[in-house]
Order: structure tokens, then sequence, then C-alpha cells
């Protein structure tokens, strides 16, 4: 009986192996599922920018969402009619600067308007986009920006408000700008022309020092609407980790604040739970994200973007010195990860070829002259490769902008 028990089991561990065998087999099989849509052409027109009512640049960006397979993000809109158009009929066309940008260079007689208005579109292919006629809604000043630092990293808050209790609906963007340095600094130029040879490295193009910068990427919202004032208080704007590279030797963020309806509010804040905050079972649902921008010429065509328009407020901080996590005690990484120096000769000791020919080609750099203690001769060049000796490498300028102050 107990031989007939266990032959019985026996047989049931197998089947569930054979099982489990199966299933394996079938999963390692399986191809990866690309959903209908992802491979459903989509040419919907996304339009990006703020009219701004100050004495800055307006600047419309327009593009064309792509399919969910193609490596693109998206795709400029060129060649576009686009204007600032007034419910009392005025017209202020854009100019087109290439990219899908369209640009207006000051539209601050219109500050204290009391007129609405409106972004209106012609495509090349003919086709028209108009926006919702819009009130001016000006921002109030951004009252301070400040920062809590520690060995993790920095936060950095905004606070603001509004005495007549107007504003109550807020959206913030932002862009940062960081020094960095190469590995080594080069002292020479090789020059080709009229003929090979080494020159000192001027200012104007040294490459040891750069500054890189980026605009932000995140929506940040806020609002006072359930408040008896409207102030904002330790708005959280940026968080920047502590193993950044943005602090290697100086940081600085610009900040821009707009005000908006409670619409636009709105617009963005679903926008907002359906890029940034889906993932898990707890989050919202995605939903369809409607705009203030309609396609004239064909009513059921979708159109993303909202169009809003006042005065943008800015205001920019400084973090250097120590106020860095570095000197908080945290490990600042080098961009330049690990480098190498190498010695070229006009002699090699050991080929006797003119490893300095190499220098003429580009890459690798010459840094520093090798002289003879002696006899003071020239004998070659220190160098090392373009990545860890040209900041201007991963994207940065050599050109020092003319609003840094150092606070090293």
């Amino acid at each position: 009986m107990r031989g007939k028990k266990m032959k019985n089991t026996m047989k049931g561990i197998y089947k569930v192996l054979l099982m489990l065998g199966a299933l394996i087999v079938h999963l390692s099989c399986k191809s990866p599922y690309i959903p209908p849509a992802s491979a459903t052409t989509v040419n919907y027109l996304h339009i990006e920018g703020f009219i701004n009512t100050g004495s800055d640049t307006t600047l419309i960006t327009l593009s064309r969402t792509v399919k969910l397979t193609d490596s693109a993000r998206s795709k400029p809109e060129l060649n576009a009619a686009v204007s600032v158009v007034g419910n009392d009929g005025s017209n202020y066309p854009l100019i087109e600067t290439g990219n899908g940008n369209y640009v207006y260079p000051d539209f601050s007689f219109l500050s204290n308007s009391t007129k609405q208005y409106g972004l209106k579109i012609v495509t090349s292919d003919h086709k028209t986009y108009q926006s919702d006629f819009v009130a001016i809604k000006n921002s109030p000043p951004i009252d301070s920006l400040n920062f809590i630092g520690n060995a993790n990293g920095i936060e950095i808050y905004s606070n603001t408000h509004d005495p007549a209790n107007n504003t109550r609906y807020y959206r913030w963007d932002y862009k940062e700008t960081w020094q960095q340095h190469s590995a080594f600094e080069s002292f020479y130029v090789a020059e080709t022309s009229p003929k090979d040879t080494f020159v000192y490295r001027t200012q104007a193009n040294q490459l040891y020092n750069c500054w890189v910068t980026e605009n932000s990427s995140t929506l940040i919202l806020n609002s006072s609407a359930k408040l008896s004032k409207d102030i904002i208080t330790q708005n959280p704007v940026a968080f920047i980790g502590s193993l950044s590279p943005k602090f290697s030797i100086e940081y600085s963020i610009l900040v821009f604040q707009y005000a908006l309806t409670s619409d636009a509010f709105n617009y963005w804040q679903n926008l907002k739970k359906n890029t940034e905050q889906l993932g898990s079972i707890f989050d919202a649902l995605p939903s369809q994200v409607q705009g203030n921008i309609h396609c004239t010429s064909n009513p059921s065509e979708p159109v993303l973007g909202y169009v809003s328009m006042g005065l943008v407020a800015k205001k920019r901080l400084f973090i250097g010195g120590s106020s860095m996590p570095r000197a908080l005690g945290a490990h600042i990484p080098t961009p330049y990860g690990n480098c190498l120096l190498d010695t070229l000769y006009y002699n090699n000791p050991k080929t006797h070829a003119n490893d300095v020919l190499r220098l003429f080609t580009g890459n690798p750099i010459p840094l520093s002259g090798l002289f003879d203690p002696f006899t003071g001769k020239n004998l070659g060049y220190t160098s090392s490769t373009a990545a860890c000796s040209d900041c201007r490498f991963d994207g940065g300028t050599n050109q020092q902008p003319s609003y840094w102050i150092a606070k090293y």
C-alpha cells in the first residue's frame, strides 16, 4: 500500500515537472508583444510655448507626433505660418528660425492690454489651427529661491505671493547651467596652415573650462486655490543628487514662473498625471488631455497643446563653494572618466618615429611641451584624447555666459 502511494506521488511530481518544462519552453518562445497603437501612423500637431508679454522673446515650437516604434520622439513642423492674433483683428506674425521654432522678439507692448489673444497656425499642407482667445494673466514676482543641501544632494525651492489674491494657479520650469572642466588643460594648438606648427592657446579658444546648459523636463505645478491667501512657500523646483557632475565646480538655475487660469492648470495637471505619474496600480489611469487649440480645417483632428499668455517672472540662483555637496562630504564623479596622459616625441627613443605628427590630425590634443632640462630643446609634447582634453566634448561651450558669477 505504501509502495503504491509512493508510486502515485512520484507520478504526480513527474507530471508537475513536465508541465513546468512545457511552460518554460512556451515562455522562452514568446515574441515581444507590440500594441496595435504603436504601429498606427499618427501625425498630430503638438504646439509648445507661452506668449510672453515681457521683454523676452516668445518661442513657439511646433512638432508632429510619431509612432511609438520610431526612434525619434517627435518631428519638427517646418514652413508653417504662425501668428499671434487678437480678438480685435490684430495680427503679429512670428519668424521661423528652424527645427520647428517660431519666435517674436518682444510682446511687451501688449502687457497692459485688456484684449484677448490666441495663436493661429497655417501649415505647409494648408491645414489651419486656432487656439481659443485667452486673457493676459501676468505672474507676480518670484520672491526668492532657496535650497537645502546635504551629502545626498540639493533640493531647490521657490517662494512667491500675490497680494491681490488673483493668481492662485502656477506653473514653473527652469534652465540650469553648470561649470565643469576637462581632465587635462591644453596650452597649445596644433595648426596646419600655413604650415604644421604649435602656437600658444589663447583665452578665447581655451578648452579647460566649460559651461553646460539644459532645460527642465518635468512639469512643476502648484496652487493656492484652497488657501485664504495667495501664497506659495517652499515649492519644490528641482532636486539634483550628489552624484551628478552638475556639482563638479559651480551650478546655477534660472527659474521661470507662469500664472495660469484654472482651465490651463487642469490641462497641465492632467498632462502631468499621464506622462509622469503612471507606472503602478495606485497611479491615475490615462485620460485624454484636451487643450485649447483646434484644427479649424478638420475639427475631428486631435491637437496637442495649450496656449497661455502673460508676463513671465524669473529669478536666478547660484550654488557654489561651501554650499556644494562635495563640501558637505559627497563624492562628485568627474564627467570625463578615466583619462591618461601620453607622451609624443619628435624622435621616439625606442622607435625613432616622429610621434608629434599625430597631433596634427585633431585627436589627440597637445597639452604641454617636453623640454630637455639641460639644453632647453623641445623634445615633444604631452597629449590626451579630446574626451579628456576638450571640455566641449559632451556638449558644453568654452565661452563663459555673460550672467556667470564665480562662487568658488
